[in-house]
């Protein structure tokens, strides 16, 4: 009988294998000659959870949004699984995006609102509703189907937003800041649930947040920014295996590991660069 790997066993294990998205040299400027990224480059490993964090205005949204594919890059390049945007959304190359806020129609009951990418892309009715089954258990909304997003609770909404992304079957997972606006119980719930959803679903995860503890709880590996531009400071391992749950926030690892992220974005904050007049 064969031992189930977990998730950090699949990052290592297929760390040799080639990336799902290869950051290479990549800078943005906007056209206010604003520079949000400069020479960032950065891998991002199959079966990993990568969390962006940084200081403020470090272009960690830019860069979710160029490997989204929702921006170019004014200069270097990024590939997808080894090729091109333009390769991407079939069968084991397919990307999901969470925004900040749920972004949902206020209007559309849950069902309505998790089937709208799969409407979109023309998918018949009774295989896109099997989807949206699936999806609403996994973020455990099954019971809230029929509801409008006004009668759901805040965290509720957010799940609801998450089962939208599922239900497409994404191998790529990209989130900026999902749980942001939340209260701390919520978010650590969510936090929870969602290492639970990365560990059964075996996607790949690039996560934006603010919070120190929330990265260090939910990652495998850690990418530091600085500001002015947006740059790579520092990327290291959260090495503590997982299932991660309540006593491994109280333990003197996380602590550690808190402690070293801390350091590390304070250091960047103090890299950030001046803007120039």
């Amino acid at each position: 009988m064969h031992a189930r790997r977990g998730p950090s066993d699949v990052v290592q294990s297929d760390a040799a294998e080639a990336p799902i998205v290869e950051i290479d040299s990549v800078g943005k400027t906007y056209d206010n000659r604003t520079r949000a990224l400069a020479d960032v480059a950065l891998t991002v490993r199959r079966g990993e959870f990568l969390t962006l964090v940084g200081p403020s205005g470090c272009g960690k949204s830019t860069l979710l949004s160029l490997i989204a594919g929702l921006d170019r890059a004014s200069t270097g390049r990024l590939s997808w699984w080894g090729g091109p945007f333009s390769e991407t959304g079939g069968a084991g190359r397919r990307i999901a995006f969470v925004f900040q806020a749920p972004t949902l129609m206020p209007w559309a009951r849950v069902t309505t609102n998790v089937r709208l990418p799969l409407t979109l892309a023309g998918m018949p009715r009774a295989e896109a509703d099997q989807r949206v089954g699936r999806a609403l258990a996994r973020v455990h909304l099954t019971p809230f189907a029929h509801q409008l997003p006004r009668q759901l609770s805040g965290g509720m909404q957010m799940r609801a937003s998450i089962a939208r992304a599922l239900v497409t079957e994404p191998d790529l997972l990209l989130m900026d800041e999902p749980f942001g606006a939340l209260d701390e119980f919520t978010r650590q719930h969510l936090d929870s649930e969602l290492l639970t959803l990365w560990s059964a679903q075996r996607m790949t995860i690039v996560f934006v947040t603010h919070s120190i503890q929330e990265a260090v709880f939910l990652s495998s590996r850690v990418a530091v920014m600085a500001a002015h531009p947006g740059r790579i400071l520092d990327t290291w391992t959260v090495d503590a295996p997982y299932p991660r749950g309540d006593a491994f926030r109280l333990s003197p690892e996380f602590a550690q590991h808190a402690g070293r992220l801390s350091a590390s974005v304070a250091a960047a904050g103090a890299d950030a660069l001046p803007i120039a007049p």
